[in-house]
This record gives C-alpha cells, sequence and structure tokens, in this order.
C-alpha cells in the first residue's frame, strides 16, 4: 500500500478489492461523492457475501452509541480473517467533533482483525484533534474530500464520461462545469440522467443534447460570452447578458465574473510571454481546446495590455457595485455597464 498520508480515492478503492486494507479509515470533507465509492467498495468487495452476517456491522451517527461501536470494532471476526465495522453519518452526532475524541484510544491501538471505517461529511475534522493526533501516529488512512475547484471540473467530467466508454464536445463540457458544478454526486447525477435519456446506443454527448435535456443554452452562456468579448463582437456579448437577466438562478453573475476576470487575467499574462506558440499557450493556461487558444489569439490582437488590466478594474467594480457598494443598479444591468467599459 502506497504512504497512508498520500492515498487518493482509487488508490483505497484498488487496496480494497486487494483486500490490502488499512485497520482504521477516516474520511472526511465536503465532497460527498468520492467518500460515498468508497464506502460502497468497502461494502461490495471487502467481504465475501457469506461472511457478511457475522462479520459486518454498520453504525448511523444519529443513533449510535460509541463504546457500542469500539465494542464491535474490538470483535474477533467469525470463521474470516477480518471483519468491517462503518460508523455512517458521523456528523450527525450531537456535538459530533468532541464525541469523536472518544474513539482517539481505539484509534491509537486498533484491532488488527478489523477494518473500522469512520464517515464524517459536511466539514473536516480538526487537524489537532486527539483523533487525527492518534491516526497520525497509528496506521490509520485519512482521506479528505474538499469540493473540487472549478478548474478541475472540466478534466473531472470528461473522466466520467469516458469511464462509460462516451465522448462530449468541449463546448459542452464548459456548459456542464459553468452551469451545474459541484457537488459532484448532482454534476455526475445530471450526466446520468443524460446518457440515460440518450440510450444506450449513443456515443457522444453534444451541446444540442445538453440544451434540450438539461436546459442549459449552448449559445448563451459564459462561454459564448467570452468567444464574444474575445473577437470584440459587442452586439452578441450584450445579448448574451440579456438572456443571462431573464433567467439569473441558471446564470449567476458571480460565475460570470469570475469566468472573465480568470479571461483577462491570462490575457495580461500572455502579452508578455516571449513565446505565444500554441504549445506554450496550452501549456502555461491548461487550456484543453483549439477553441481557447483561438480566443486568446483573437484578444492578443484585439486588446492591448494596458487595456487588459483596465478591464480587471472594470470588473473589480463591477463586483463591489454588484454587492451594492456605491450602487443600487440591477446586477445585470451593471454587468452590461461593464460589458460596454470592456469594449469601449
Amino acid at each position: 500500500m502506497a504512504k497512508k498520508e498520500t492515498l487518493n480515492y482509487r488508490e483505497i478503492i484498488q487496496s480494497i478489492k486487494k483486500r490490502d486494507c488499512a485497520p482504521v479509515y477516516i474520511l472526511m470533507g465536503e465532497e460527498a461523492y468520492y467518500i460515498d465509492l468508497i464506502v460502497e467498495c468497502f461494502e461490495r468487495h471487502f467481504l465475501d457475501p457469506e461472511d457478511k452476517d457475522f462479520n459486518y456491522n454498520m453504525f448511523f451517527g444519529n443513533d449510535a452509541d460509541i463504546d457500542y461501536v469500539i465494542g464491535a470494532a474490538q470483535q474477533f471476526p467469525v470463521m474470516a480473517d477480518r471483519k468491517l465495522v462503518i460508523l455512517k453519518e458521523a456528523q450527525s452526532m450531537n456535538q459530533a467533533k468532541s464525541q469523536l475524541e472518544r474513539f482517539a484510544p481505539y484509534v491509537s491501538r486498533p484491532n488488527d482483525s478489523t477494518v473500522f471505517v469512520l464517515v464524517f461529511k459536511g466539514d473536516n475534522l480538526n487537524a489537532t484533534s486527539k483523533l487525527l493526533k492518534a491516526a497520525k501516529e497509528s496506521d490509520a488512512v485519512v482521506f479528505r474530500s474538499p469540493v473540487p475547484k472549478n478548474y478541475l471540473l472540466t478534466g473531472l467530467i470528461k473522466e466520467y464520461v469516458q469511464q462509460r466508454k462516451i465522448s462530449i464536445e468541449e463546448k459542452g463540457v464548459a456548459m456542464l462545469s459553468e452551469y451545474i458544478g459541484p457537488p459532484l454526486s448532482k454534476l455526475f447525477g445530471e450526466i446520468d440522467k443524460l446518457i440515460s435519456i440518450l440510450g444506450p446506443k449513443v456515443s457522444k454527448i453534444t451541446c444540442e443534447d445538453i440544451e434540450k435535456n438539461i436546459g442549459i443554452s449552448k449559445e448563451f452562456n459564459n462561454f459564448e460570452l467570452v468567444n464574444a468579448i474575445s473577437s470584440k463582437n459587442y452586439p452578441k456579448a450584450i445579448q448574451i447578458v440579456k438572456r443571462f437577466a431573464e433567467s439569473p438562478k441558471l446564470n449567476p453573475t458571480p460565475v460570470t465574473t469570475g469566468t472573465l476576470f480568470s479571461f483577462y487575467s491570462n490575457l495580461v499574462i500572455a502579452h508578455y510571454m516571449a513565446d505565444k506558440s500554441d504549445t506554450s499557450l496550452r501549456d502555461q493556461f491548461g487550456f484543453k481546446s483549439p477553441e481557447q487558444i483561438n480566443n486568446m489569439r483573437s484578444a492578443l490582437r484585439c486588446y492591448s495590455p494596458s487595456q487588459a488590466v483596465n478591464a480587471i478594474r472594470y470588473l473589480r467594480e463591477f463586483d463591489a457595485k454588484s454587492k451594492g457598494i456605491g450602487s443600487m443598479m440591477n446586477e445585470y444591468d451593471l454587468l452590461a455597464e461593464t460589458i460596454f467599459k470592456l469594449f469601449t
């Protein structure tokens, strides 16, 4: 097994399937998707079906007695090499973080014949807690599952779709990451639903599929707004903003301004790159599609370095005004005003 501090969810799942497991696993974090995958793998692969009746104990935090859970973990397996004890939804305990400290003595000296899995969702346990200190000193595996950053979503979507032996259009990936986003259970659930609707013969997810079945417009989204701005297509940009204003829940302005801020920040950097080849732009900014490179090249022609810097200033002003600082205008009217400034 790899070092316990560096195990990712794939390595943990692989070790479970090989039944090469640590005596204790502490799974925690705001993103539940990977935690659920690991727990499901324990339930499906760690024990043979005929061994589960006597060697598998599952508890839920809202009604679990900690002493009873520890007692179950200390018991030896019945006619099997190891037993499995899982405490799910530990965060639902009354004063959960302080209550879980009571597991520290067990985690310090666990029963090698038991695999004990503690599941704490929605937050992380304090690094200074007795429990995590005990885990660090023993052979326990601590897995943290943070909400993935927005820039990581495109890669996660592609990976998820590829696992189902289906491809997806690049613009479709951008549409899903921008308008659904985390948590991953929701994002991947929408993809599963889409694949189910399209049927078993589908080989590629298109923007039209997403627009028809999920309700995200392929013409009026942040991806297309960047296209319009990079080529200084003002009528198209304003048309997109007007459509955003019609569906504010689907098109929150913080997402739009974040996208534009990232675009102009990259543009400033690109202006001062000595090598502006496609390969250099791809390596510098992590571009995944030719369209992203084309947008940057177009923007380099249409905006000077000082204009790109001013654009960042305008976006910061918009962010403040949209929060009611120095302005009482509707945020989408403010966004239209900011787009005008970006072009002029």
